[in-house]
């Protein structure tokens, strides 16, 4: 069990207002958040999971909800989407922008999900966040189906620092954006997760992110 009084990780501390929204990241980043998105569809629709009669989903720290939002706009309606977010005073937020969908309240590393529960599980720009990524990996391990998968993004690196730099941003941390406290390139995110995780079915690296479709060895 993860000791939360020793995490570095302050998550209620950092500012997701509008994070995928053209209001908080102007015209340019909106494109690539659209970007972003449509290589998220892709990876959905290679899965072929939505043929599925039906299919339990979620998306682990979903913020205030705005991914969420996304998330339901591109998911036909056999898909049975909720979400759960760790910090408490974001979980009313997420809720009013994504009316009748259930949210929890939980960190993911101790999630309130049954064992192999979920067809699929979004983890979008979280991992990075966390002190023990390796730890949230195996409890979605746990909640996710033995037939399920992963669609996981993450900020790639160096680019993502660089980009930063570019347009002035955390200078004084390199480009690092507070709150980072991991950084993969897509190839040592694959290597990680081939580790920690299972396989890797298919991968798309939409300008600054690397995203995979990822599911459980055989023998789960």
């Amino acid at each position: 069990m993860t000791d939360k009084k020793k995490l570095k990780a302050k998550p209620e501390t950092e500012d997701f207002a509008h994070k995928y929204t053209e209001e908080g990241q102007g015209k340019i980043g909106s494109k690539l958040i659209d970007n972003y998105f449509n290589s998220v569809q892709d990876l959905v629709s290679d899965s072929g999971i939505t043929e599925r009669k039906k299919v339990e989903a979620i998306e682990l720290g979903c913020g205030e909800g705005f991914s969420t939002i996304r998330l339901r706009e591109m998911l036909p309606k056999n898909v049975n989407l909720q979400a759960s977010e760790y910090v408490d005073a974001l979980v009313p937020k997420a809720k009013k922008n994504n009316p009748g969908v259930k949210f929890t309240q939980e960190s993911v590393y101790e999630t309130k999900h049954n064992d192999n529960q979920f067809d699929l599980i979004f983890l979008l720009e979280v991992l990075e966040h966390l002190d023990y990524p390796a730890e949230a990996l195996a409890e979605i391990a746990r909640i996710l189906k033995p037939d399920g998968y992963l669609i996981l993004g993450v900020p790639r690196e160096p680019i993502w620092c660089t980009l930063n730099m570019l347009r002035g941003k955390y200078i004084t941390h390199f480009g690092n954006t507070p709150g980072h406290f991991n950084h993969w390139s897509t190839y040592t995110l694959q290597k990680y997760l081939k580790k920690n995780f299972g396989k890797i079915i298919a991968k798309k690296t939409p300008l600054p992110w690397t995203i995979v479709l990822a599911q459980l060895p055989i023998n789960k």
